[in-house]
Protein backbone atom coordinates (compact mmCIF):
# COMPACT_ATOMS: atom_id res chain seq x y z
CA UNK A 1 0.00 0.00 0.00
CA UNK A 2 0.92 3.73 -0.06
CA UNK A 3 0.02 6.75 1.59
CA UNK A 4 -0.21 10.06 1.01
CA UNK A 5 1.26 12.35 3.87
CA UNK A 6 0.77 16.14 4.06
CA UNK A 7 2.05 18.73 6.88
CA UNK A 8 1.10 22.22 6.96
CA UNK A 9 0.61 22.76 10.45
CA UNK A 10 3.32 25.69 10.49
CA UNK A 11 5.72 27.28 8.40
CA UNK A 12 6.64 23.87 6.71
CA UNK A 13 4.86 22.48 3.61
CA UNK A 14 5.54 18.66 2.99
CA UNK A 15 4.59 15.91 0.73
CA UNK A 16 5.25 12.60 1.21
CA UNK A 17 4.92 8.99 0.34
CA UNK A 18 5.18 6.06 2.21
CA UNK A 19 5.16 2.13 0.68
CA UNK A 20 4.40 -0.33 2.92
CA UNK A 21 5.42 -3.58 2.51
CA UNK A 22 5.67 -7.05 4.85
CA UNK A 23 4.98 -4.54 7.75
CA UNK A 24 7.87 -2.32 6.47
CA UNK A 25 8.47 1.14 5.73
CA UNK A 26 10.02 2.39 2.52
CA UNK A 27 10.23 6.24 2.12
CA UNK A 28 9.72 6.88 -1.65
CA UNK A 29 9.13 10.94 -1.21
CA UNK A 30 9.68 13.29 1.56
CA UNK A 31 9.33 16.58 0.03
CA UNK A 32 9.53 19.82 2.43
CA UNK A 33 9.80 23.45 1.08
CA UNK A 34 10.71 25.15 4.88
CA UNK A 35 10.15 29.09 5.15
CA UNK A 36 12.47 30.29 7.67
CA UNK A 37 13.81 32.63 4.75
CA UNK A 38 10.80 34.09 4.65
CA UNK A 39 9.87 34.81 8.15
CA UNK A 40 13.36 35.95 9.32
CA UNK A 41 12.60 39.49 8.69
CA UNK A 42 9.37 39.21 11.13
CA UNK A 43 11.33 37.43 13.59
CA UNK A 44 8.60 34.39 14.29
CA UNK A 45 6.03 32.96 11.87
CA UNK A 46 3.43 34.85 10.80
CA UNK A 47 0.58 32.93 10.12
CA UNK A 48 -1.55 34.60 7.35
CA UNK A 49 1.90 34.74 5.60
CA UNK A 50 2.59 30.81 5.95
CA UNK A 51 -0.83 30.15 4.92
CA UNK A 52 -0.30 31.88 1.66
CA UNK A 53 3.56 29.84 1.32
CA UNK A 54 1.60 26.53 1.54
CA UNK A 55 -0.75 27.51 -0.84
CA UNK A 56 1.42 28.17 -3.38
CA UNK A 57 4.07 25.27 -2.44
CA UNK A 58 1.28 22.46 -2.19
CA UNK A 59 0.19 21.57 -5.00
CA UNK A 60 3.63 21.32 -6.98
CA UNK A 61 4.75 19.56 -4.29
CA UNK A 62 2.05 16.94 -4.70
CA UNK A 63 2.05 16.66 -8.34
CA UNK A 64 6.11 16.17 -7.80
CA UNK A 65 5.57 13.35 -5.79
CA UNK A 66 3.01 11.36 -7.67
CA UNK A 67 4.54 12.09 -10.69
CA UNK A 68 7.80 10.83 -9.94
CA UNK A 69 6.35 7.67 -7.96
CA UNK A 70 3.91 6.27 -10.42
CA UNK A 71 1.49 4.22 -7.86
CA UNK A 72 -1.65 4.30 -6.90
CA UNK A 73 -2.51 5.86 -3.56
CA UNK A 74 -4.15 3.82 -0.77
CA UNK A 75 -5.18 6.24 1.73
CA UNK A 76 -4.50 10.09 2.27
CA UNK A 77 -3.33 11.07 5.98
CA UNK A 78 -3.07 14.40 6.82
CA UNK A 79 -1.98 16.48 9.82
CA UNK A 80 -5.54 18.38 11.50
CA UNK A 81 -3.61 19.40 14.67
CA UNK A 82 -2.61 21.17 16.93
CA UNK A 83 -0.70 23.70 15.17
CA UNK A 84 -1.61 27.83 12.71
CA UNK A 85 -5.16 27.17 12.05
CA UNK A 86 -4.94 29.11 8.85
CA UNK A 87 -1.96 26.50 8.21
CA UNK A 88 -3.32 23.81 8.86
CA UNK A 89 -6.74 24.21 6.85
CA UNK A 90 -4.51 24.30 3.48
CA UNK A 91 -3.44 21.25 4.25
CA UNK A 92 -6.99 19.52 5.37
CA UNK A 93 -8.72 20.79 2.45
CA UNK A 94 -6.47 19.97 -0.05
CA UNK A 95 -6.33 16.23 1.37
CA UNK A 96 -10.33 16.33 1.37
CA UNK A 97 -9.97 17.42 -2.24
CA UNK A 98 -7.71 14.56 -3.39
CA UNK A 99 -10.25 12.11 -1.16
CA UNK A 100 -13.03 12.84 -2.60
CA UNK A 101 -11.54 12.95 -6.38
CA UNK A 102 -9.65 9.78 -6.14
CA UNK A 103 -12.67 8.15 -3.99
CA UNK A 104 -9.44 7.02 -1.10
CA UNK A 105 -9.98 6.88 2.11
CA UNK A 106 -8.62 10.24 4.18
CA UNK A 107 -7.18 10.06 7.49
CA UNK A 108 -6.69 13.29 10.41
CA UNK A 109 -3.46 12.90 12.12
CA UNK A 110 -2.54 14.60 15.67
CA UNK A 111 0.62 16.33 14.68
CA UNK A 112 2.18 15.24 18.37
CA UNK A 113 1.59 11.76 16.93
CA UNK A 114 3.22 12.34 13.65
CA UNK A 115 6.30 13.36 15.92
CA UNK A 116 6.11 9.59 17.94
CA UNK A 117 6.28 7.94 14.42
CA UNK A 118 8.97 9.89 12.95
CA UNK A 119 10.74 6.94 15.19
CA UNK A 120 9.46 4.25 12.78
CA UNK A 121 10.74 5.71 9.74
CA UNK A 122 13.24 3.78 7.86
CA UNK A 123 16.54 2.80 8.53
CA UNK A 124 14.49 3.28 12.45
CA UNK A 125 12.76 -0.17 13.87
CA UNK A 126 10.36 -1.93 12.03
CA UNK A 127 9.91 -4.18 14.96
CA UNK A 128 7.32 -3.73 17.89
CA UNK A 129 8.25 -6.85 19.65
CA UNK A 130 9.39 -5.29 23.61
CA UNK A 131 8.51 -1.77 22.99
CA UNK A 132 5.37 -1.69 24.82
CA UNK A 133 4.79 0.32 27.16
CA UNK A 134 6.71 3.00 26.25
CA UNK A 135 7.62 6.96 27.41
CA UNK A 136 7.48 9.48 24.65
CA UNK A 137 9.65 12.65 25.11
CA UNK A 138 8.16 15.16 22.78
CA UNK A 139 10.23 18.06 22.44
CA UNK A 140 9.24 21.06 19.99
CA UNK A 141 8.69 24.72 19.36
CA UNK A 142 5.32 24.04 20.32
CA UNK A 143 5.22 21.36 23.02
CA UNK A 144 7.49 19.72 25.69
CA UNK A 145 5.04 16.31 26.57
CA UNK A 146 5.92 13.04 28.58
CA UNK A 147 3.30 10.87 27.38
CA UNK A 148 2.89 6.74 28.06
CA UNK A 149 2.30 5.15 25.01
CA UNK A 150 0.95 1.44 25.60
CA UNK A 151 0.35 0.45 22.67
CA UNK A 152 -0.62 1.97 18.99
CA UNK A 153 -3.19 4.28 19.39
CA UNK A 154 -3.19 4.36 23.44
CA UNK A 155 -1.52 7.01 25.11
CA UNK A 156 -1.46 8.74 28.84
CA UNK A 157 -0.06 12.09 29.00
CA UNK A 158 2.47 12.27 32.00
CA UNK A 159 3.44 15.29 32.86
CA UNK A 160 3.64 18.94 30.12
CA UNK A 161 5.17 22.39 30.54
CA UNK A 162 2.86 24.82 32.42
CA UNK A 163 4.04 27.60 30.10
CA UNK A 164 6.74 27.98 27.25
CA UNK A 165 7.86 24.99 25.32
CA UNK A 166 11.58 24.09 25.93
CA UNK A 167 11.91 24.69 21.93
CA UNK A 168 10.25 27.75 22.21
CA UNK A 169 12.22 29.34 25.23
CA UNK A 170 15.78 28.30 23.04
CA UNK A 171 13.52 30.40 20.31
CA UNK A 172 13.08 33.35 23.02
CA UNK A 173 16.47 33.24 24.65
CA UNK A 174 18.30 32.87 20.87
CA UNK A 175 15.93 36.33 20.49
CA UNK A 176 17.49 38.03 23.95
CA UNK A 177 20.91 37.50 22.73
CA UNK A 178 20.50 39.01 19.12
CA UNK A 179 21.37 35.66 17.60
CA UNK A 180 19.70 35.03 13.86
CA UNK A 181 16.12 33.60 13.57
CA UNK A 182 15.24 31.02 14.24
CA UNK A 183 16.80 31.42 17.51
CA UNK A 184 17.39 27.85 18.71
CA UNK A 185 19.51 26.02 16.40
CA UNK A 186 21.55 29.45 17.02
CA UNK A 187 21.85 28.71 21.04
CA UNK A 188 22.34 25.19 20.29
CA UNK A 189 25.63 25.68 18.15
CA UNK A 190 26.74 28.44 19.96
CA UNK A 191 27.06 26.59 23.26
CA UNK A 192 28.94 23.96 21.99
CA UNK A 193 31.86 26.16 22.35
CA UNK A 194 30.79 27.43 25.49
CA UNK A 195 31.36 26.46 29.20
CA UNK A 196 28.01 24.75 30.47
CA UNK A 197 29.41 25.87 34.29
CA UNK A 198 30.08 29.32 33.59
CA UNK A 199 26.73 30.40 34.78
CA UNK A 200 24.10 28.76 37.18
CA UNK A 201 20.78 28.99 35.69
CA UNK A 202 17.66 27.80 37.85
CA UNK A 203 16.38 24.99 36.65
CA UNK A 204 12.79 25.22 37.12
CA UNK A 205 10.63 22.29 39.04
CA UNK A 206 13.65 19.76 38.73
CA UNK A 207 12.42 18.96 42.01
CA UNK A 208 8.81 18.48 42.05
CA UNK A 209 7.28 15.56 42.82
CA UNK A 210 5.40 15.74 39.38
CA UNK A 211 6.20 15.26 35.55
CA UNK A 212 5.35 18.46 34.39
CA UNK A 213 7.80 21.19 33.01
CA UNK A 214 7.61 25.18 33.36
CA UNK A 215 10.61 27.09 31.14
CA UNK A 216 9.23 30.85 31.05
CA UNK A 217 11.33 31.55 34.41
CA UNK A 218 14.17 30.28 32.88
CA UNK A 219 13.68 32.31 29.97
CA UNK A 220 12.94 35.38 32.32
CA UNK A 221 16.46 34.66 33.99
CA UNK A 222 18.22 34.99 31.10
CA UNK A 223 16.85 38.17 30.15
CA UNK A 224 17.50 39.78 33.64
CA UNK A 225 21.16 38.48 33.37
CA UNK A 226 21.69 39.84 29.95
CA UNK A 227 20.14 43.11 30.92
CA UNK A 228 22.69 43.75 33.40
CA UNK A 229 25.39 43.51 30.53
CA UNK A 230 26.11 46.30 28.38
CA UNK A 231 26.41 44.38 25.50
CA UNK A 232 24.14 41.29 24.64
CA UNK A 233 26.70 39.47 21.87
CA UNK A 234 30.08 39.99 24.07
CA UNK A 235 30.42 39.80 28.08
CA UNK A 236 34.37 39.96 28.35
CA UNK A 237 34.52 42.18 31.34
CA UNK A 238 32.29 39.71 33.45
CA UNK A 239 34.78 37.10 32.13
CA UNK A 240 31.75 34.81 30.70
CA UNK A 241 30.93 35.01 26.97
CA UNK A 242 27.68 34.50 24.99
CA UNK A 243 28.84 31.29 23.80
CA UNK A 244 28.71 30.49 28.18
CA UNK A 245 25.27 31.94 27.92
CA UNK A 246 24.29 29.76 25.44
CA UNK A 247 25.48 26.56 27.04
CA UNK A 248 24.89 27.28 30.77
CA UNK A 249 20.84 28.19 29.48
CA UNK A 250 20.90 24.61 27.64
CA UNK A 251 22.27 22.95 30.21
CA UNK A 252 19.58 24.20 32.87
CA UNK A 253 17.18 23.50 30.33
CA UNK A 254 18.05 19.74 29.69
CA UNK A 255 18.78 18.90 33.21
CA UNK A 256 15.11 19.43 33.54
CA UNK A 257 14.21 17.42 30.84
CA UNK A 258 16.80 14.30 32.39
CA UNK A 259 15.50 14.37 35.44
CA UNK A 260 11.87 14.08 34.85
CA UNK A 261 12.55 11.49 31.92
CA UNK A 262 14.38 9.25 34.01
CA UNK A 263 12.29 9.84 36.83
CA UNK A 264 8.76 8.70 34.61
CA UNK A 265 11.21 5.85 33.20
CA UNK A 266 11.64 4.60 37.08
CA UNK A 267 8.26 5.00 38.28
CA UNK A 268 6.55 3.18 35.02
CA UNK A 269 9.01 0.75 34.50
CA UNK A 270 8.84 1.11 30.73
CA UNK A 271 10.36 -0.64 27.97
CA UNK A 272 11.47 2.00 26.31
CA UNK A 273 12.24 5.62 25.64
CA UNK A 274 11.45 7.22 22.29
CA UNK A 275 12.17 10.76 21.40
CA UNK A 276 10.70 13.40 19.41
CA UNK A 277 10.37 16.85 17.67
CA UNK A 278 12.47 19.65 16.81
CA UNK A 279 14.36 19.76 19.40
CA UNK A 280 14.92 15.95 19.75
CA UNK A 281 18.38 16.90 16.56
CA UNK A 282 19.71 18.59 19.26
CA UNK A 283 22.85 16.36 19.61
CA UNK A 284 24.01 17.40 23.18
CA UNK A 285 20.11 16.55 24.17
CA UNK A 286 20.60 12.81 22.12
CA UNK A 287 24.05 12.54 23.67
CA UNK A 288 22.97 13.20 27.53
CA UNK A 289 19.76 11.03 27.00
CA UNK A 290 21.72 8.10 25.94
CA UNK A 291 24.29 8.58 28.69
CA UNK A 292 22.76 9.26 31.70
CA UNK A 293 19.64 7.52 30.95
CA UNK A 294 20.60 4.52 28.71
CA UNK A 295 23.71 3.88 31.50
CA UNK A 296 20.74 4.37 34.55
CA UNK A 297 18.33 2.05 33.13
CA UNK A 298 20.36 -0.40 30.55
CA UNK A 299 17.62 -2.49 29.38
CA UNK A 300 15.45 0.27 28.44
CA UNK A 301 15.40 0.61 24.70
CA UNK A 302 16.17 4.36 23.41
CA UNK A 303 14.73 5.09 20.15
CA UNK A 304 16.11 8.80 18.60
CA UNK A 305 14.40 9.63 15.11
CA UNK A 306 16.75 10.42 12.21
CA UNK A 307 17.47 14.30 12.60
CA UNK A 308 15.90 14.63 9.05
CA UNK A 309 12.34 13.42 10.47
CA UNK A 310 12.55 15.16 13.73
CA UNK A 311 11.65 19.00 12.35
CA UNK A 312 8.06 19.24 10.84
CA UNK A 313 7.48 16.35 7.78
CA UNK A 314 4.88 14.50 5.76
CA UNK A 315 6.49 11.14 6.17
CA UNK A 316 5.90 11.09 9.99
CA UNK A 317 2.53 11.66 9.45
CA UNK A 318 2.08 9.40 6.77
CA UNK A 319 3.68 6.76 8.97
CA UNK A 320 1.45 7.54 11.69
CA UNK A 321 -1.51 7.17 9.54
CA UNK A 322 -0.71 3.96 8.48
CA UNK A 323 -1.91 3.02 12.07
CA UNK A 324 -4.89 4.47 11.75
CA UNK A 325 -5.35 2.90 8.28
CA UNK A 326 -4.81 -0.70 9.76
CA UNK A 327 -7.83 0.21 12.41
CA UNK A 328 -9.72 1.98 9.55
CA UNK A 329 -9.87 4.84 11.70
CA UNK A 330 -10.93 7.03 8.46
CA UNK A 331 -12.92 10.28 8.66
CA UNK A 332 -15.17 10.64 5.88
CA UNK A 333 -14.22 13.86 3.35
CA UNK A 334 -17.47 16.09 4.13
CA UNK A 335 -16.41 15.87 8.27
CA UNK A 336 -13.28 16.25 8.39
CA UNK A 337 -11.84 19.59 10.45
CA UNK A 338 -9.14 21.31 11.41
CA UNK A 339 -8.50 21.28 15.28
CA UNK A 340 -5.83 23.56 16.45
CA UNK A 341 -6.11 23.11 20.17
CA UNK A 342 -5.78 18.88 19.15
CA UNK A 343 -4.44 17.16 22.01
CA UNK A 344 -3.29 13.61 21.98
CA UNK A 345 -5.06 12.12 25.10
Amino acid sequence: MLILGIETSCDETSVALLEIKNAKFFLRQNLVYSQIKVHQKYGGVVPEVAARKHVEKIAPLIEKALKESGKKISAIAVTAGPGLAIALMVGVETARALSYLLKIPLIAVNHIEGHIYANWLPPSFHSDKNIFPALCLIVSGGHTELLLMKDHGRYKLIGQTKDDAVGECFDKVGKILGLPYPGGPSVALLAKKGNAAAIDFPRPMINSPDFDFSYSGLKTAILYYTQKQKNNHNFPKFGVTINDVCASFQAAAFDVLIAKTAKAVKKLKVKSLILGGGVAANTNLQKRITNTIGQEFQSVKIFLPENKFCGDNAAMIAAAGYWHYLKKNFTPWQKIKINPEWELV
